[in-house]
């Protein structure tokens, strides 16, 4: 990911975007995920709420329906790696191009799921349902370096009109002419952003060097290859940062996976005003990742930004163990969407920059499947300490973690300028 994946159970896959070609890239000409982004978040957000119900009319009840969503957190932790290692082999094309056939065929299962055990079934394509990881790959090869941060961060806009577009489509459609005819509709987008990804994605979108690099591996390494995935944890750097992104996303992972809930019982929102509140996190998101970030970015080193991003959420964890108002949930919210974003953009930037180039799409395949690891323990851990020790431990264990990594972070920052000036 990325920016965040913000309120993720509302998601089939979760979570940032749009994209636009970067100046000087040797591909320009062609037209890369905007589009095929675009249509897919659509397709994909405007549905959830609504098989919601589905699975209610079929006899799930809340402890179905979690196991339900567990299961898709549990395929996705095991294909997000899988998968961008498949990215590295046989291009980001291949990639996009088989997360959208796997969105396809998803929605077609949803359409005639008409017993429980199809809705477990229809979950299966989503082991290659990581349409955001291949199109961060796209990115990552098209962008410099030094504008991959600003890159990566422009896909959390598409990700917003998904939102609020896709959302309102989904419940329009759904109330008029029912699921099975909006789970179609969402079948046709998915075909249409297929058709998209192999008129105008380049075939090839690595450097010459990266290709060159990568031939020996298609002849001598799988797709699942465990030994190549653990592999990038050797790089130096790699393995700290994957580990910060764990830790201090781990918490705020764990309030979004919790909103709805919270949002229902704690603040007593109707279906409606959730909707208004979801629209709201939106339209600050796309503000955020599509104007913000970027500046921040050209002006500012990665390593100071991710201080930043990680001092903000500390702050806004204490500020939501004590909130007890609707207003007070916004003027939280809203530096909280600003730091998460950051954070997820520049530790996908970062981690991708210090691996080789050739296997940046398996690196995005890690980070796909933290978030997948947060959807998949955050319900049970959220649920033991929203049900025990109401709200504010949330926050409480928001605050305190993202406290202790941010002073770990301070520390190493000020002993590298110390050594520098030595």
């Amino acid at each position: 990911m990325s920016g965040p994946r913000f309120l993720t159970i509302t998601r089939l896959e979760g979570g940032e975007n749009s994209f636009r070609p970067i100046n000087g890239s040797p591909h320009r000409g062609g037209l890369t995920p905007r589009r095929a982004r675009g249509g897919r978040k659509r397709n994909g957000s405007k549905l959830f709420s609504d098989f919601k119900y589905l699975a209610k009319k079929l006899g799930f009840d809340t402890l179905w329906f979690g196991y339900l969503q567990t299961t898709v957190g549990v395929i996705q932790l095991i294909g997000g790696p899988m998968f961008g290692r498949f990215g590295d082999l046989f291009g980001a094309r291949a990639a996009l191009s088989l997360a959208c056939a796997a969105s396809t065929v998803f929605f077609l299962l949803l359409a005639i799921a008409d017993h429980p055990f199809l809705l477990f079934v229809h979950k299966l394509p989503t082991v290659f349902m990581h349409v955001l990881p291949a199109c961060q790959m796209v990115v990552t090869d098209l962008s410099e370096p030094e504008k991959r941060a600003d890159a990566l961060s422009k896909l959390g806009l598409c990700f917003g009109i998904g939102m609020i577009v896709g959302s309102t489509l989904g419940g329009h459609l759904s109330t008029h002419y029912g699921e099975t005819f909006a789970a179609c509709v969402g079948a046709a987008g998915s075909a249409l952003s297929l058709l998209i990804v192999l008129s105008f994605i380049p075939k090839s979108t690595k450097s010459e060097a990266s290709r060159s690099s990568t031939k020996p591996e298609k002849q001598n390494q799988k797709v699942f290859s465990l030994g190549e995935i653990t592999r990038l944890m050797k790089f130096p750097g790699v393995m700290r940062i994957f580990l910060i992104k764990i830790i201090a996303g781990l918490p705020s992972g764990i309030f979004q996976v919790m909103f709805s809930i919270i949002a229902m019982d704690f603040f007593k929102l109707e279906a409606q005003q959730n909707g208004y509140l979801m629209a709201y996190f939106g339209i600050v998101q796309m503000v955020v990742q599509g104007g913000v970030i970027g500046r921040l970015s050209s002006a500012f080193p990665e390593k100071t930004l991710l201080l930043l991003s990680i001092g903000i959420t500390a702050g806004v964890g204490l500020a939501q163990a004590y909130m007890q108002t609707v207003f007070q949930l916004c003027l939280t919210v809203t530096p909280w969407i600003f730091s998460l974003s950051i954070f997820n953009v520049i530790t996908d930037s970062m981690l991708t920059k210090r691996v080789p180039s050739s296997d940046t799409g398996t690196m995005l395949g890690l980070c796909a499947s933290v978030q997948a690891l947060v959807r998949t323990i955050g319900p049970t851990i959220g649920g033991f300490l929203y049900m025990n020790y109401g709200l504010s431990s949330i926050g409480l264990i928001e605050f305190f973690v993202n406290s202790l990594v941010f002073v770990y972070l301070l520390h190493q920052l000020l002993s590298k300028t110390e050594r520098q000036k030595e």
